[in-house]
């Protein structure tokens, strides 16, 4: 005679392991996400033409003599030193293939979880507001950080090995913490750029547009103010314009635009706060009992 066992409910008596790492998931698969999305990887790979560009333009200034033929006088524009550097990483064509990154493998961070309403799966989990804010962070700051501060710190070591010496750091021994601190603070703008967007909207594509369209805009508004009011200060509602502003103040450089740095900063963190404000309100969920 067949014997009916019912089964019950049994108490997990495990021990829950806490990680220093909670965000690091979210990271990941963000990350592999925005690799899988068509075409992705083909912008992501043109996105180091310009830093190609400035590695040739460091050779041929170690090699003018092979070079006479097409310099003609215009040595300057290859002297390498921190206004070079300064230069790379605030080129209006490296900051436009940042944001082309941005805007197809990072705009949908929080716009896709809003639209399937999945905060509650993310806070289904011993997860907190601030891992999953600092995950969704993380995403946008690595594709940053590549396309800045390791070409940035590339560029300076083939400098050393182009020049056979030493001589360039000697003459230049703070150039990679300024190449860091600017990459960082590309990195923790952006990300904060593109959080506040993608918290805006459900929909992906119109974050998408919404991201390319503010960055563009608002370089095209600055022109336009400026040929009205012939002031600097216009150059404070562009985006592009605020970054070299604070570039130029972290490499030494004489700013752009004749207008106080602090300024230029104060608009990029008040950009940061609102991302912070409008996160906390955007991003809701039970943070469950472990």
């Amino acid at each position: 005679m067949a014997t009916v066992r019912q089964k019950g409910y049994y108490h997990w008596d495990g021990r829950l392991a806490e990680s220093r790492f909670r965000w690091w998931p979210i990271t990941r698969t963000g990350i592999k996400l925005a690799f899988r999305k068509k075409g992705f990887r083909f912008l992501f790979a043109a996105s180091f033409l310009p830093a190609v560009g400035f590695l040739t333009a460091i050779y041929v200034s170690e090699r003018l003599e092979d070079f006479k033929f097409m310099m003609r006088g215009s040595d300057r524009l290859i002297k390498i030193d921190p206004g070079f550097f300064n230069t790379y990483l605030t080129n209006s064509s490296v900051l436009f293939l940042v944001i082309m990154v941005i805007v197809f493998g990072c705009a949908g961070l929080i716009a896709d979880d809003l639209k399937h309403n999945s905060l509650q799966i993310y806070f289904a989990r011993p997860l907190r507001k601030k891992d999953y804010l600092l995950g969704k962070t993380a995403v946008v700051a690595f594709f940053v950080l590549v396309l800045t501060f390791i070409p940035g710190l590339l560029l300076f070591l083939f400098k050393l090995v182009f020049a056979g010496s030493f001589r360039f750091f000697l003459d230049y021994p703070w150039l990679v913490p300024e190449i860091a601190l600017d990459s960082i603070v590309l990195a923790v703008f952006f990300a904060c750029y593109t959080l506040l967007l993608s918290a805006s909207s459900k929909n992906s594509r119109y974050v998408m547009i919404l991201i390319f369209t503010v960055y563009l805009f608002s370089y095209i508004l600055y022109v336009i103010l400026h040929s009205i009011f012939r002031t600097p200060y216009t150059a404070l509602v562009s985006v592009l314009a605020d970054i070299q502003q604070v570039s130029a103040f972290i490499f030494g450089q004489k700013p752009p635009h004749a207008v106080p740095v602090f300024w230029s900063f104060l608009v990029l963190a008040a950009v940061c706060g609102l991302a912070a404000f409008v996160l906390k309100k955007k991003v809701r969920g039970v943070e469950v009992i472990r």
